[in-house]
């Protein structure tokens, strides 16, 4: 059975999903800046990142015309409420200093 937070989960799935969150509640953010924000990502994570962001409602994607192109990301109405929570989690990691987890290595098979 899903309930509010089941579903909060799942939305923000995705090593990089709550850092991005956290970036854009402070202010709306070109590429090259989250890229300049969050060093340990990858461009290929981070674009698919705001990808799947995007498509479940809580980053809005502006495209700015001129050359070359400005694209500016933002978070939803929908994305700043979640991202309440989120904030939450940002700075009780901050306060204690926590190191990313390390991912474990896949069991070895016989």
């Amino acid at each position: 059975m899903d309930n509010g937070f089941s579903t909060a989960m799942k939305l923000v799935a995705g090593k990089w999903k709550i850092a991005i969150l956290c970036e854009l509640g402070t202010a709306p953010r070109r590429f090259g800046r989250l890229r300049q924000l969050i060093p340990t990502v990858s461009e290929k994570m981070l674009t698919q990142q705001l990808r799947e962001l995007e498509a479940d409602g809580l980053v809005n994607r502006t495209v700015y015309p001129g050359s070359p192109t400005k694209v500016v990301y933002s978070l939803t109405e929908s994305g700043s409420a979640l991202n309440a929570g989120a904030v939450g989690l940002c700075h009780w990691a901050e306060q204690f200093h926590l190191a990313p987890i390390p991912t474990r290595p896949s069991p070895e098979t016989p």
